[in-house]
C-alpha cells in the first residue's frame, strides 16, 4: 500500500470518526431540552390539577347556595299548600252545611207537598193511599229534622254506617240520585 492510499484510508476513517464524535454533543443537547419539556408537561399538568379543584371548590359553593335556597322556598311551598289545604277544607266544610241546609230543605218541602196533596188523593184513589202519602210526608218532614239536627261528623258516619249495613240499597238511590241530578241539569238545554 502506498502512502496515498493509506492516507485516503485514515482520511476516511478520521472521516467516520468525526461524526461519531458530534452525536454525543447532539444528545447532551437534546437532554435539557427533554427535561425542560418535561417540567413544563409537569408544570402544565399541576396547573389543571389547580385549575380542577378550583372549579370542583367554586361548584360546590354555587351547590350549598342552590341547596339553601330551594330549601328555603321548598319550606315556603309546604306552608303555601298547607295554607291552600286549611283554606279548601274551610270551603268544604263551608259548602257541606250549604248542602246539607238545602237538602233538610228540599226533603221538607216534597214532605209538605205531599201532605198537602193527601186530601186530594182521599178523594181521587181512597183513604188507604191518603193515609199512605200522609205517612211518607211524616216520614220525610222527620227525616229533614233529623238531617238538619245533626252535624257534618255524624252524617258522614250514618252514611258510612249505612252504606255498610245496605250496599245494593246504597248503590241504587245513589244511582237514582244521579239519574235526577243528569235531568236538572239537562232540563236547562233545548233538547228536551
Amino acid at each position: 500500500m502506498t502512502m496515498a492510499t493509506k492516507s485516503t484510508t485514515t482520511a476516511a476513517k478520521t472521516a467516520k470518526k468525526a461524526p461519531a464524535a458530534k452525536k454525543p454533543a447532539a444528545k447532551k443537547a437534546a437532554a435539557p431540552a427533554a427535561t425542560e419539556a418535561k417540567a413544563k408537561f409537569s408544570k402544565a399538568i399541576e396547573e389543571a390539577r389547580a385549575g380542577a379543584q378550583a372549579l370542583g371548590k367554586e361548584a360546590q359553593a354555587k351547590a350549598g347556595a342552590y341547596k339553601e335556597q330551594f330549601a328555603a322556598r321548598s319550606g315556603d311551598w309546604v306552608d303555601d299548600a298547607k295554607d291552600m289545604a286549611g283554606q279548601a277544607k274551610e270551603r268544604a266544610g263551608e259548602l257541606a252545611k250549604d248542602g246539607k241546609a238545602k237538602t233538610s230543605d228540599a226533603i221538607a218541602s216534597l214532605g209538605k207537598i205531599v201532605a198537602d196533596n193527601a186530601g186530594t188523593i182521599d178523594e181521587k184513589l181512597g183513604t188507604r193511599y191518603g193515609d199512605y202519602a200522609r205517612t211518607a210526608a211524616r216520614s220525610m218532614q222527620e227525616t229533614a229534622a233529623k238531617i238538619e239536627a245533626k252535624d257534618l261528623n255524624e252524617l258522614g258516619d250514618d252514611a258510612k254506617e249505612f252504606v255498610r249495613k245496605s250496599p245494593g240499597l246504597a248503590i241504587g238511590i245513589a244511582a237514582v240520585a244521579g239519574f235526577l241530578v243528569s235531568r236538572l241539569f239537562k232540563g236547562g238545554s233545548s233538547n228536551d
